[in-house]
């Protein structure tokens, strides 16, 4: 089954947003695609920071067939590569499901593959999911909403602009990487494919989180919350634990946290957190391709000046 990634509405949602460029490419059999390969290109700032910050980034990975051949892959692979090596200075597959039957020709192709962990929920609509959380979880969940706390899951624009200031805060002082502007998200707002859940407390938005999501899965998107600055109050925690009940109400089989971070990263504290509820920790990786060795080096030195001095 294809990820939200991967299919025609999310390409149509890129395209609406004016500063993300999609592409798509496909290999097909008998007239029927058995490969889709579907992103964006990605890219900061004024025009300097833009040139040296253009990336294609391929969210899920590709869509194969379950009998699609080596070949085909392989071709799917250099089509992409031929269309974007003078685009980007890199490309990025960022996985979340699992390749290893792939890696052979990904590598044969040119691509380095990187270990990278996901944490990925399995639901099935009962209560099990909430038996596998750390028992702190629904404690805290239960002591936000006792002291106050609300979640709003059908947030209007303007809450949707007050969660957008909490995530952009986080972005600034902690993460430190660039976040897409607030039309994005307000875009994001419209689409069929994505809920808001965003938690209330003392009148003011505290956090939340995009849930965006197919048949089979939901996935947190970005997430963020004023933790630690209320008592007894847990706002990162009562929209994951609410974002999860969704995809298990909803039918959904998975709710796919999106990255918990690269092995040896050290105390990686969104691992961690992402941990408590109960997931199965997995390495599906990423694949990237460096289009331009020179660029990409000098890039990754810029960014990692540009943490060390914010």
């Amino acid at each position: 089954m294809r990820s939200i990634f991967q299919q025609p509405e999310f390409y149509r949602f890129i395209e609406s947003t004016g500063f993300l460029e999609p592409f798509r490419y496909s290999v097909e059999r008998d007239g029927k695609e058995v490969g889709v390969i579907q992103g964006f290109i990605q890219k900061d700032g004024g025009w300097l920071k833009k040139f040296f910050s253009r990336r294609a980034i391929i969210n899920g990975g590709p869509w194969l067939a379950e009998d699609i051949t080596d070949e085909e892959v392989e071709n799917l692979l250099k089509k992409c590569i031929e269309s974007l090596k003078k685009k980007a200075i890199y490309i990025e597959t960022r996985n979340y499901f699992d390749y290893s039957n792939y890696r052979s020709v990904f590598e044969k192709s040119g691509f380095q593959y990187e270990p990278h962990y996901d944490i990925i929920v399995e639901v099935n609509g009962d209560d099990s999911w909430e038996k596998r959380m750390e028992s702190s979880r629904p404690r805290f969940v239960k002591s936000s909403l006792k002291n106050g706390a609300e979640v709003i899951e059908n947030p209007t624009e303007q809450d949707v602009i007050d969660y957008y200031a909490v995530l952009k805060e986080l972005y600034t002082t902690k993460v430190k990487t660039p976040l897409f502007p607030v039309d994005f998200f307000l875009k994001l707002y419209h689409t069929s494919f994505c809920r808001y859940i965003l938690v209330r407390y003392q009148e003011k938005i505290v956090g939340g989180m995009v849930c965006v999501f197919d048949d089979n899965k939901a996935y947190e998107w970005f997430v963020c919350g004023l933790d630690g600055v209320f008592k007894h109050v847990y706002p990162s925690t009562v929209a994951t634990y609410s974002a999860i009940k969704f995809a298990n109400d909803n039918g959904m089989g998975y709710f796919d946290m999106m990255g918990a971070g690269a092995p040896g990263d050290g105390g990686y504290g969104v691992r961690e957190f992402k941990a408590k509820f109960g997931g199965e920790l997995v390495e599906y990786g990423r694949f990237k391709y460096i289009c331009n060795k020179s660029l990409y080096t000098f890039g990754e030195f810029g960014v990692t000046l540009l943490k060390k001095l914010k």
